[in-house]
């Protein structure tokens, strides 16, 4: 079992580190391309879903992501001491409408929960932990 830890500001202009972080871990995972990129797109959702909404515009904070690397499974672990929310209650994106009829929002933690085999939150310690595994 590998651990590795990434610490974000929340600032946009930070999710390259994240894209270097997913390559580290998928080339340690002997995890394919398509893959890497594949959780790379569920983590940037998920990262910048944080950055953009956990703190109060302008206010400063951390996104904090650590990955286990496990024989069978990647398990990225995403928390944050912005404000309360839970992705995984959030409703689900209705995909069958037209993207001019689709409300704003939805579609990243609905790729998220698609992408990921297991995805579950808890608030701790006032903080806001989101569990992702993916099998490998």
């Amino acid at each position: 079992m590998t651990e590795r830890h990434l610490l974000l500001q929340n600032d946009i202009r930070q999710i390259p580190q994240l894209a270097d972080f997913v390559e580290t871990i998928a080339q340690e995972s002997n995890l394919d391309q398509s893959m890497a990129m594949t959780l790379n797109l569920a983590l940037e959702e998920a990262v910048t879903n944080v950055i953009m909404y956990a703190y109060p515009k302008g206010s400063q904070g951390l996104v904090d992501l650590e990955a286990i690397v496990r024989k069978d499974s990647l398990v990225f672990i995403l928390s944050d001491s912005g404000k309360p929310f839970d992705p995984t209650s959030a409703p689900e994106a209705d995909i069958s409408l037209d993207v001019e009829d689709r409300p704003i929002g939805g579609l990243g933690i609905y790729m998220v929960m698609n992408i990921m085999d297991k995805v579950e939150y808890r608030r701790e310690n006032d903080r806001n932990i989101l569990t992702m595994t993916k099998k490998i």
